[in-house]
């Protein structure tokens, strides 16, 4: 929270334009765990740091929206850059897709990434600041020089890069490695390929007495006033509602492979970034965890361990269709069992359904299968064929029901 009110302070006093809803955000995030070191935030920057500030500040903002980048990817490998104008992503995304060299980088490298964002979030200052040492870092050994693809400006402590062109600006290509601690031995140390469009979509810039990124509209001198008269301006870039830069503060909840993040230390080579996953793990273990169903989340403990005990499990153990498995007592006071109600018993456990296997409740089900059976078949007999009941026998004489040598009499009539 302090860093955060250092930042508005910064830039009430710089006297740049403030985004006022950008600095709203800033005032009311609180960084989950420890931030980034100044030495971790120079290797995860490393990469970008010598980006043009006009592509630069759109890569500090997309990468807050790291599903819509992952997104924009798919979408331009399948398609191109046609239609990005129209797509329902946020407009640093739309800027980066018109550069799918760039755009590609970011969604290859999802946790790095992820991180930067993060970085950007919580610690926006601090991210200017380290870009601005690396710069300095990369001047000194003489690889950050003017050319014909980028101007190189001095503006007090700070180093801007600008497009030198206006109409194309370049993608730099280097080696964190060695551009910031020595001259390569042969060749350049910053190499460019083609050049690539100045669009509507360049529409914010770096503020760098102010630490931010900000919207400038297409109005101002530099770069901007040069590439003006060559850019065909639309609201779809240019909108009084961009003045306030938005950023994705809930990328600050994502998850990132720290380990994956370890390879990028080109400038300090004995920074991990171990220290932030232990302490990002216990805010949010320590953290109360934003409900994602309020039902659910209202009436059980979804953190308590007990739960795993019930998770894979068949329903051959519950009692009855509508039992409930009551969850442990305590044992300092344990509770007694339920009585069962007198007037409905508890049914047994019953195990699973089978056919013509053991017997369940004195009921069989081949017995009367069979005796199903007969009855069709007697009933499929033609009247005369029916064997005739025996006639009663007398109280004193025991008669066979069925006598084979006497024949029987006529069949009774029937009583109506």
């Amino acid at each position: 929270m302090r860093k955060a009110l250092a930042v508005f302070l910064a830039l009430a006093l710089s006297g740049g334009p403030l985004a006022g809803g950008a600095s709203a955000m800033l005032l009311q995030y609180e960084p989950a765990g420890e931030d980034f070191s100044p030495e971790q935030l120079d290797n995860l920057l490393a990469p970008i740091a010598l980006y043009p500030d006009p592509l630069l500040a759109q890569v500090l903002l997309a990468a807050t929206f790291v599903d819509q980048v992952d997104e924009a990817a798919r979408y331009v490998r399948a398609r191109g850059p046609e239609g990005v104008d129209d797509a329902p992503w946020d407009v640093s995304v739309k800027a980066v897709a018109h550069y799918p060299l760039v755009l590609d980088y970011l969604a290859d490298h999802i946790n790095w990434t992820t991180s930067v964002g993060q970085a950007y979030v919580a610690q926006s200052t601090d991210v200017m600041i380290s870009i601005q040492r690396l710069r300095r870092m990369a001047r000194e050994q003489g690889n950050l020089q003017t050319t014909s693809e980028q101007e190189v400006v001095f503006d007090d402590d700070d180093i801007r890069i600008v497009p030198a062109q206006p109409t194309l600006i370049y993608v730099p290509s280097y080696n964190p490695a060695i551009v910031y601690y020595h001259r390569p031995v042969s060749g350049l140390a910053i190499t460019f390929g083609l050049g690539l469009a100045i669009g509507a979509w360049l529409n914010d810039d770096c503020d760098w007495r102010g630490h931010r990124v900000y919207y400038h509209g297409w109005t101002g001198g530099g770069w901007v006033g040069r590439s003006r008269a060559h850019v065909h301006v639309t609201n779809v870039y240019v909108n009084p509602r961009y003045s306030s830069v938005t950023i994705n503060r809930r990328v600050v909840e994502r998850n990132v492979n720290y380990e994956a993040l370890n390879r990028y230390n080109s400038i300090h080579r004995d920074v991990s970034y171990d220290n932030v996953r232990y302490n990002r793990d216990r805010h949010a273990a320590e953290s109360p965890r934003r409900p994602g169903n309020a039902t659910i989340d209202r009436n059980i403990n979804t953190r308590d361990p007990r739960l795993d005990q019930y998770r894979g499990r068949d329903n051959q153990g519950r009692q009855g269709p509508s039992a409930r498995v009551a969850p442990n007592p305590p044992p300092a006071r344990p509770a007694p069992a339920p009585a069962p109600p007198a007037a409905r018993p508890e049914p047994q456990s019953r195990p699973g359904p089978h056919a013509y296997g053991r017997t369940e409740y004195g009921f069989d089900p081949g017995v009367t299968s069979r005796r199903g059976q007969s009855s069709r078949e007697a009933a499929s007999k033609p009247p005369e064929a029916r064997r005739a009941p025996a006639k009663a026998a007398a109280p004193d004489k025991a008669v066979p029901r069925h006598a084979p040598d006497r024949p029987s009499g006529p069949p009774p009539k029937k009583k109506k």
